[in-house]
């Protein structure tokens, strides 16, 4: 686990390079400070030291600075090196199945390994196999640089793993491409920031490679990028995720379904419990997080596993608690999931005056806008956790991502029958099925009407799906009102379609699937997966949230075994209907969703390890609240934030409409649309404050 910084000459070629020139190189003294300097920004990543390493020649440079989770010695520092010298690298996050990967390595292939460190599996993986050949037997989170500087080959290999867990970030600066695991590592490097105003009005932030900054991007989950002379700057997928054809029946039982999905995620625990320094698990009130608790717990006291370095039984436990008034405090839950278990459950309290002094800091780490204070309140957990001398936690994220847990999910489940089980009751009967499905789509926009960002009147459907999916992503959009009005000036003769920029996203071979072949709800799983999880769930409330305090985050539903096998299980066994009974059975129930139970197959795999409280609950959402009273803290905080001047220095952004956000988004009568411009625009104000991001005007924007 690391912050990484790596540069290299320019090459000439290629559809990604923007320089027509390599410019001039630095010496290897000054690359060696701008790596240094790089790596001060992002020394949250790994305060346990730094280092860099720079090619004979000056024209490559790699930096690392280290949080020490496995081979504490200074074996496991990096820069990482090949044990034939010509092979280097920089390595983020952890790969598992350790002992059969390192033995395949070392007895198959003959690789003399330095170090314990997991870290070198990848040094050693693509010294036998090369690129793409080292991912298909990599398995954990991860980002990575390798410079291999054999005089046949001579290029540099960049990956990131399959759901985006690790962040790495790439731009084109005075000649040099430059790969870091965060933006702001690029300031050391000479970058001089400037907004995306297109990637940001049109969503390209969200559902692309884009990111707020201009020039500078994200690569994708599942993808390695190549840099070399001759071939210039070339990026390839290795890995997406697939659904089966909707056509044809499942043969499997359902017990067997049941049971291949606890023994991956058991496994998928199992792995993830290695580290040297002490576990831990964030615990809410929900079944995902419950279940990785009870999971661990049923480890370290049958198998006798240590947890990470401990050797101990009582498993610790880290959970937010809001106040009781707010709504939002689910610590009584997991106060009974805890005592159930015999497990140590720390609680942060989660008052506003730590909303308002975490949220400036927060928007530094997180490095794009966020609709409300989620984040902040797990930027605040993570801080909490390290305090207990904790390194590592084990989450619950990507669970709902796979099991159609989200609310959203449900109408696209019902949009079609699921004929993977034709004998299933809504596949059986579609006048049942076309009614829940109205129902269930009616609730949901209710829910989501005021924050939805709707295409431009007579914009093209995107032809991947005849769902709202579309809208129910583009949701998570800031409002378009909270433009300047040059901003407007633009969309009005351009067209203004973030809808097209989602279906623009995905290759034609992935939209043909969408309209031919899978299930809507796994359509609606994928897009989700391509733009809210990567961005949003990963990002501002996983790695960057966690890696702000150095903490390392691990998300065991994101295991690929787990994840592949769930994603090829009947969507009829994630969500499961359930008929009332009433003594009308043909009376429409008060909501779609008293029918349906979400995660269906995930409570079925984990009932043994949760109470059956949990196994009986419905899906509740990790939402921070966002009713706050007038003249609080948070307002006040906001207020100071976002003041004329600083909301004028964006360039893009209306204060008008700022201004009145601020007068309605608190007290008891609060606007949730207005809380979330306020939250939008105070996210780019603290970027642009510490970060000196220069002020957008239209003469800067390539609208092409």
């Amino acid at each position: 686990m690391c912050g990484i910084l790596a540069s290299c000459a320019c090459p000439n070629v290629g559809p990604y390079t923007t320089a027509t020139a390599l410019g001039s190189s630095p010496s290897a003294e000054q690359l060696e400070q701008n790596l240094l300097s790089g790596l001060e920004y992002i020394k949250h990543r790994g305060p346990d030291g730094n280092n860099t390493w720079i090619s004979d020649d000056g024209q490559v440079g790699l930096g690392h600075c280290r949080l020490s989770i496995n081979d504490l010695s200074a074996r496991g520092t990096q820069p990482l090196h090949s044990d034939d010298g010509n092979i280097h690298a920089i390595v983020n996050g952890e790969i598992y199945d350790y002992d059969r990967l390192r033995e395949h390595c070392a007895s198959d292939h003959g690789y003399k390994f330095a170090s314990e460190s997991d870290s070198e599996l990848v040094i050693a993986l693509y010294k036998i196999y090369g690129s793409p050949g080292l991912f298909e037997h990599l398995r954990g989170e991860f980002a990575f640089v390798i410079f291999d500087n054999r005089p046949d080959v001579a290029r540099i290999i960049a990956g990131r793993d399959r759901f985006g867990i690790k962040p790495l970030v790439w731009a084109i600066v005075d000649g040099r491409v430059l790969l870091a695991s965060e933006a702001k590592a690029l300031l050391g490097m000479g970058w001089k920031p400037e907004w995306d105003v297109k990637g940001i009005t049109n969503c390209h932030w969200l559902v692309n490679d884009a990111t707020i900054f201009k020039g500078v991007k994200k690569l994708m989950p599942g993808h390695w990028m190549g840099i070399s002379k001759d071939q210039g700057i070339q990026i390839h997928k290795y890995w997406d995720a697939q659904y089966p054809d909707k056509r044809i029946k499942d043969p499997r039982s359902i017990d067997e379904m049941v049971e291949g999905t606890r023994e991956l995620l058991v496994d998928s625990i199992r792995m993830r419990l290695r580290a040297d320094v002490p576990v831990g698990v964030y615990l809410s009130g929900g079944i995902d997080s419950s279940a990785v608790v009870g999971i661990v717990t049923d480890l370290v006291r049958k198998e006798n596993l240590k947890l990470g370095s401990e050797i101990t039984d009582r498993v610790s436990c880290f959970s937010i608690q809001f106040e009781k008034e707010s709504g939002y405090d689910e610590s009584g839950i997991a106060d009974r999931t805890s005592e159930w278990l015999g497990v140590n459950c720390h609680k942060l309290l989660m008052r506003e005056d730590d909303l308002a002094k975490e949220f400036v800091s927060a928007a530094y780490h997180f490095e794009h806008h966020h609709m409300d204070l989620n984040a902040v309140a797990k930027q605040a957990l993570s801080e909490f956790t390290r305090s207990h001398g904790v390194k590592v936690v084990l989450t619950g994220e990507g669970s709902d991502e796979h099991f159609c847990g989200y609310p959203s999910f449900a109408a696209e489940f019902l949009r079609e029958p699921d004929m993977s089980l034709p004998d299933s009751p809504l596949a059986a009967d579609s006048q049942l099925r076309q009614g829940l499905c109205d129902t269930a789509q009616a609730e949901i926009d209710a829910v989501w009407r005021p924050q939805v960002v709707k295409s431009v009147p007579g914009a093209p459907v995107p032809d991947f799906r005849s769902s709202t999916m579309a809208d129910r992503l583009l949701a998570w959009q800031p409002m378009k009102k909270v433009y300047a009005p040059w901003v407007h000036e633009h969309y009005e003769s351009a067209g203004w379609d973030s809808t097209k920029a989602l279906m623009d996203a995905h290759p034609a071979d992935v939209q043909r699937n969408m309209r031919e072949r899978w299930h809507p709800s796994n359509t609606g799983m994928y897009l989700w997966n391509k733009s809210i999880l990567i961005n949003v769930v990963l990002a501002c409330q996983g790695d960057r949230s966690e890696m702000t305090n150095s903490i390392e985050g691990r998300t065991p539903f994101l295991d690929h075994h787990l994840a592949e096998y769930v994603n090829n299980l009947p969507p009829s066994v994630k969500i499961s209907y359930t008929p009332l009974e009433t003594d009308n059975q043909k009376t429409a129930p008060q909501s779609a969703f008293q029918h349906l139970t979400e995660k269906w197959i995930l409570r079925e795999a984990s009932k043994p390890f949760i109470t059956d409280e949990l196994y009986n609950r419905r899906k509740v959402t990790f939402w921070a609240p966002s009713k706050w009273p007038k003249e609080g803290s948070l307002q006040k905080m906001f207020t100071e934030l976002l003041t004329k001047e600083a909301v004028e220095n964006l360039g893009f952004v209306n204060y008008d409409v700022v201004e009145k956000a601020l007068a309605k988004a608190f007290g008891e009568d609060a606007d949730l649309p207005s809380f979330r411009i306020v939250c939008y625009t105070g996210n780019w104000v603290a970027i642009s404050k510490q970060f000196g991001v220069r002020r957008a005007l239209s003469e800067h924007v390539d609208w092409a």
